[in-house]
């Protein structure tokens, strides 16, 4: 904006925001308050002057604007003030900036002055301010009129920029919030994820959750809800926020998947979720599998290769209300790795799922080889990361990437 005002149509051009805007501070405002604070966005002096303008009148400071002076009065009426120069308000403060400086006194003697309000949707946001010196045509009614359409151009780009900045640190702290530590250990047992969102700012429906329980036994569940953005992500905090309720009330991994089911029924957006659920029990060596159509998990024990755990039934997806939801028990004597992930990570729009599988087995086994300290705590998060970064492909941003590894030790407190 103030690249277009000056030097051609101004000598120096000058935009503010309210500070109160920019915090999104809306209740109590006065129609008239006895001053406004607003930051200095960007500022633009002509070609003419020195460069020193940055440092007397740097972008980033918030000034105070007593009711009386025409900033404020722009404000407070919506209406454009021409001015046959600079303020006496502004004077004195550019004069105790600027301390005598020659093109201080230059600016200060400008012949024409004009202040336009910024207006979002009827409410005063900011404001911009011009200048033109004593050799240039003083300001007119036409002049305000068309820098009150630039101004009223870039109220919406500025809308448009903090709904989206609104919408992406929601996303980022939904996504924050949902995340496990980043490392777990448990009697017999290490857990590390690993999470790849579809887009930088957006939010989709994977889910997973690290979930102690009695005994020496760990609940592992990897989801995913259809789809991405609001409606995806609010049906996705429902489903984990009851599994980890249910896992609370000690149920076995069958009857927690058919309470889970019936949540997922009532609630919005949750149909056709898809979960697998794996509790591993370090005394008894055994892991126990419960699936709501989502890819079957992996195994791989200590001299490979990576395999498919053959489930029981692989369950039809949550919140149909006709799911047979049956466990899978398998028998795990020796140190393995446990691999529940996402179909994200295996399927795209240039390979089945199958395939996809296969190439992630391949990867796991690959990783798993390269490991040159198996003990060393980054061990698992590296095999993650080269997991994730196996997936990478032309399709992998269609759909976020998640996955959950564990480290099985029988025995081992």
């Amino acid at each position: 904006m103030v690249h277009a005002l000056a030097p051609y149509f101004c000598d120096a051009a000058s935009v503010y925001l309210l500070q109160r805007w920019l915090l999104q501070e809306h209740g109590g405002q006065l129609p008239d308050p006895p001053q406004i604070e607003a930051r200095r966005l960007a500022l633009r002096i002509g070609a003419q002057n020195p460069e020193n303008w940055e440092s007397l009148l740097p972008v980033g400071e918030v000034l105070v604007f007593p009711r009386e002076t025409p900033y404020a009065r722009a404000v407070a009426t919506g209406q454009s003030q021409l001015l046959d120069g600079v303020d006496g308000h502004t004077v004195q403060r550019l004069r105790r900036t600027g301390r005598g400086d020659a093109s201080v006194e230059a600016l200060v003697r400008s012949a024409s002055f004009l202040i336009v309000p910024l207006r979002l949707r009827g409410t005063a946001v900011g404001f911009i301010a011009c200048t033109r010196g004593p050799g240039r045509t003083p300001f007119t009614r036409g002049d305000a009129v068309a820098v009150e359409v630039l101004g009223a151009r870039a109220c919406v780009a500025l809308d448009n920029a903090r709904r989206y900045e609104r919408e992406r640190l929601t996303a980022l702290a939904i996504r924050r919030s949902l995340l496990p530590e980043a490392g777990q250990c448990h009697e017999g047992c290490r857990i590390a994820h690993g999470y790849r969102p579809a887009g930088q700012d957006v939010i989709g429906g994977d889910w997973f959750d690290v979930l102690p329980r009695r005994g020496r036994r760990v609940g592992m569940v990897v989801g995913d809800a259809m789809g991405h953005g609001p409606e995806s992500a609010v049906a996705m905090i429902q489903l984990r926020t009851a599994v980890r309720t249910l896992a609370a009330l000690d149920l076995d991994p069958a009857d927690l998947m058919r309470h889970l089911d019936t949540v997922a029924g009532d609630t919005p957006g949750a149909s056709f979720a898809t979960c697998m659920y794996a509790e591993w029990d370090a005394d008894l060596c055994t892991c126990t599998f419960v699936g709501a159509g989502h890819p079957p998990p992996l195994v791989r024990g200590p001299s490979g290769p990576a395999r498919r755990v053959a489930l029981t039934t692989a369950g039809l997806p949550l919140g149909l209300g006709a799911g047979r939801y049956e466990p899978t028990v398998l028998h795990v004597p020796e140190p393995s790795l446990l691999l529940l992930y996402s179909d994200g990570l295996v399927e795209s729009r240039t390979r089945d799922i199958d395939q996809g599988i296969t190439r992630l087995a391949r990867a796991l086994d690959e990783g798993a080889a390269q490991l040159s300290d198996p003990e060393h705590p980054d061990a698992l998060p590296s095999l993650c990361r080269h997991l994730l970064e196996d997936t990478v492909g032309q399709d992998a941003a269609t759909d976020d990437r998640t996955l959950l590894l564990a480290e099985l030790a029988p025995g081992k407190k």
